[in-house]
């Protein structure tokens, strides 16, 4: 995937563009043999069905709801993921690397690590919730 040109790099947060963040990372979880088969299992692999219009949706609302305050999200964000295959380290660590790679794509150093940081303290959540052994990730 090639870089954005630095200039054109979001310095705030907005529907539109966390609505591209998250079509993108999708697009590039779809690539990753540790990460899609969860998204696969739960939502199909075609990346235009109602399941993944949903999912984004829902995905959309839950980084407004974290990066503005907005409170356009309302559901249990970790409740979905009890139902999937098991997890492991790996697959968190791989999702965090894509997540990594696409929030600095489409938003300025300094968002972009805010947008990370979020992230990685919902990975250590949710592997502690699954009961996943975790070394340090830092």
């Amino acid at each position: 995937m090639s870089k954005i040109v630095c200039d054109t790099l979001e310095a705030e947060v907005n529907r539109e563009n966390i609505s591209k963040m998250v079509r993108t990372f999708y697009k590039m979880i779809m690539k990753d043999q540790t990460v899609n088969p969860y998204f696969i299992m739960a939502l199909g692999n075609d990346l235009e069905n109602e399941e993944w219009q949903e999912h984004y949706k829902i995905l959309e609302d839950f980084w407004m709801m974290l990066m503005t305050g907005e409170k356009v999200y309302t559901r249990d964000a970790f409740a979905p993921h009890l139902d999937l295959a098991e997890m492991y380290e790996e697959t968190f660590e791989a999702w965090l690397k894509l997540f990594d790679e696409v929030v600095h794509l489409y938003y300025t150093p300094k968002l972009a690590q805010k947008f990370y940081k979020r992230a990685e303290v919902l990975s250590r959540k949710f592997m502690q919730w699954l009961d996943i052994e975790q070394e340090s990730i830092d």
